[in-house]
């Protein structure tokens, strides 16, 4: 299905902008008509939506070897509303976005680091690392809300 990481940073960047739309007017919703479903389920969207985003960009980042700045933008864009649309422009733009997933070692120094071998293998097995990071995603989604909302619960 993302046979690229620019196909899947996109779909994950415009679920982001998506889950800000819904957030935002729930918010909205629980201000004027005192609806707090409204802000539980679309905070808990929302939730999920970000710390896949988040997932993603490191994902990426790695695989395609970006340096710190560029993933520290894309991780931190997810925080301002709508800013993973214009970030996942100028990744692509930048050529950051381009390429397929490594399946492979190349002759590059920075296929050396550490973490190159497990990143490999895992990309080798994509249904193995989808199902890492979505046991990732739902196992710190679950301590946050255990943990609760930003500024409390009302």
């Amino acid at each position: 299905m993302f046979r690229t990481p620019k196909a899947l940073f996109r779909v994950l960047a415009i679920a982001e902008a998506v889950s800000w739309t819904m957030l935002i007017t729930a918010l909205i919703l629980r201000a004027t008509l005192g609806l707090e479903i409204a802000t539980l389920v679309a905070g808990s969207i929302h939730g999920f939506v970000f710390l896949s985003y988040g997932a993603t960009a490191v994902l990426l980042a790695l695989n395609n070897r970006w340096r710190a700045w560029p993933a520290i933008v894309a991780i931190v864009s997810a925080i301002v509303p709508y800013a993973t649309i214009p970030t996942e422009i100028w990744l692509a733009r930048s050529g950051r976005l381009a390429g397929v997933w490594r399946h492979q070692a190349a002759e590059d120094p920075a296929d050396r680091r550490w973490y190159d071998g497990l990143l490999l293998w895992f990309l080798k097995r994509p249904w193995v690392l989808g199902l890492l990071i979505v046991l990732a995603v739902a196992g710190i989604y679950v301590a946050l809300v255990a943990i609760g909302p930003p500024g409390g619960r009302h």
